[in-house]
């Protein structure tokens, strides 16, 4: 009898003692790996009560024109003003109660809300008199952004779907990142419901950073490098182009309109953007040479950046046998895809002779006073490729413009060099879609101060749609 209820108590004791175990590895688990994501969660109502008692900083453009500021709506309250409207959603992002907090708000949260506390200069100039009963004013953001460059990009995309990348290829900093379709963050409770109709085309993807496209011919940039490292007197060699590259009995590749060139040389076909010519790239460099290249671009790889979350763009692995995957990845085609900010750093790479510089979009962080407690440096993220072939890719790139299919991104008296691209999809089954329209390049070409992206969805042609916005933006870009 007592063995039997020494037994039980055995038993009871050891049904309490995992329970206790389990109890704790959840507390544990929570406190651990939870805890943090719980407290800075946007649905958290003790976190916006500690939020509004600090008058949430302001956000500017590089030249402190105000794009987001917080008005108090009552003594436990404030509102969130964008200034700046939907041409900045995506750049900026949204704090809302209700909908959350994402961008520039989210990743800088904790400086937007921060409470200075005691300041002993302040103290010392007011003459001992403290700040108990002013207003607490959180930490402000002055960004990269230009605010002119910005409304103009965001009004030549038109109705289009797309997104345009503008950056200082010597700093990294981002001038203007625009995505269309967007929305007006004032007006999110009205707005909300109709945002998530599929006809309302995902206005909440930022296009510039997450959007993934075929680059289409725009990738002819990194086949072309990649050829310069890994062909022995490609510069100088011809390509018999008869308009067509027939790889079997149901695979070819055409250039577009059917066109052929003839013997043309890398200058040639980069110009005219020859499929023919780079399919045959791609498969005498083979996929491992061509994705080698492709990855110094940071293709398959995280982007390192300050303010921005940027997609991994891709380029795949393919067998040496399979000839036609080889040579529609060298001209963007198959399974390659890439972000307009991927583009956007390959051709500032290109214009840096060859150095690849960390994208940022805020500079400093200011006090309540405008007084700067720290500055983002530019960065270096490497050096891609050599100065001797970014030099060659510069000079191609500029023959694109100024003779081939790029010649809508001209602009009287600045010398602009880029790439066009003609990139087409499958969105749809069955359904004849038409191709995205890309630009990618730099101005100017003796002293780049900028390199651009642009992707107009459904666009047509890379020379006609994407190249002219290009060159509207680069005009009003340098007119500074």
């Amino acid at each position: 009898m007592e063995k039997d209820i020494s037994a039980n108590i055995k038993k009871i004791f050891v049904v309490f003692l995992l329970c206790f175990i389990v109890i704790m590895s959840y507390i544990t688990y929570f406190e651990l790996y939870k805890s943090e994501e719980i407290v800075k969660s946007p649905y958290n109502k003790r976190t916006w009560a500690v939020r509004n008692k600090v008058l949430r900083g302001t956000i500017y453009d590089r030249n402190m024109t105000i794009l987001a500021k917080s008005e108090k709506t009552n003594e436990d309250g404030q509102k969130r003003v964008y200034e700046g409207g939907e041409a900045f959603t995506h750049a900026i992002g949204y704090i809302d109660l209700k909908y959350g907090i994402t961008g520039l708000e989210k990743k800088y949260d904790s400086q937007l809300s921060y409470d200075e506390g005691f300041d002993i200069i302040s103290f010392i100039k007011n003459k001992g008199k403290t700040k108990e009963n002013d207003e607490k004013v959180g930490r402000s953001l002055k960004t990269t952004l230009d605010t002119d460059l910005q409304m103009l990009s965001y009004e030549l995309l038109g109705n289009n779907r797309g997104a345009i990348v503008v950056l200082n290829p010597k700093t990294g900093e981002v001038l203007t990142m625009v995505s269309k379709p967007s929305f007006d963050a004032n007006n999110l409770d009205k707005i909300w419901d109709s945002l998530q109709k599929k006809e309302a085309n995902y206005p909440f993807i930022n296009r510039a950073t997450s959007g993934l496209y075929a680059p289409g011919s725009t990738f002819k940039v990194i086949t072309a490098v990649s050829a310069l490292e890994n062909i022995k007197g490609i510069t100088s060699r011809k390509f018999k182009d008869n308009g067509k590259l027939v790889f079997n009995s149901n695979e070819s590749i055409s250039n577009y309109g059917g066109k052929a060139y003839g013997n043309i040389d890398l200058k040639k076909a980069f110009a005219e953007s020859s499929n023919v010519y780079f399919g045959s790239l791609g498969i005498e460099l083979g996929n491992e040479k061509l994705k080698e290249t492709a990855e110094k671009f940071l293709f398959n790889k995280d982007i390192p950046s300050d303010g921005l979350t940027i997609e991994n763009s891709r380029f795949p692995s393919y067998k040496d046998n399979e000839k036609g995957n080889l040579a529609q990845s060298a001209i963007g085609q198959a399974e390659v895809l890439a972000t307009p900010m991927e583009m956007a750093l390959v051709a500032s790479t290109i214009a840096n002779n060859g150095v690849m510089m960390k994208p940022y979009i805020v500079s400093e962080i200011l006090n309540n006073e405008k007084n700067v407690v720290k500055k983002i440096n530019s960065e270096k993220i490497g050096n891609i490729i050599s100065e001797e072939n970014s030099k060659i890719m510069r000079d191609l790139m500029r023959e694109v413009v100024l003779k081939g299919t790029g010649k809508n991104a001209s602009v009287s008296g600045i010398k602009v060099a880029g790439k066009t691209g003609t990139a087409d999809h499958d969105d749809i089954p069955n359904v004849d879609e038409p191709p995205h329209s890309w630009f990618i390049g730099f101005a100017p070409y003796e002293d780049p101060k900028i390199a651009i992206s642009v992707i107009v969805e459904e666009g047509g042609t890379g020379g006609k749609a994407a190249a002219k916005i290009a060159g509207q933006v680069i005009k009003e870009a340098l007119k500074k």
